[in-house]
């Protein structure tokens, strides 16, 4: 019986970055994970498309 010393699946998840981007239309801020750049995002606040390509960082 082996004893990990992490959970189970964690090796495809531990290079993930986040990123955070203003709703255009609000100003609420929505964090998404690298894994999920190319899907359709939505403002939890407004409903209002997110493109996250277009976002800039800010420092």
């Amino acid at each position: 019986m082996s004893n990990p010393t992490h959970c189970p699946g964690f090796e495809q998840f531990k290079s993930l970055k986040s990123f955070t981007c203003k709703c255009p239309a609000c100003g609420a801020e929505k964090e998404i994970f690298s894994d999920e750049f190319d899907k359709p995002h939505v403002c939890a606040k407004c409903k209002a498309p997110i493109d996250f390509s277009k976002c800039s960082p800010e420092a």
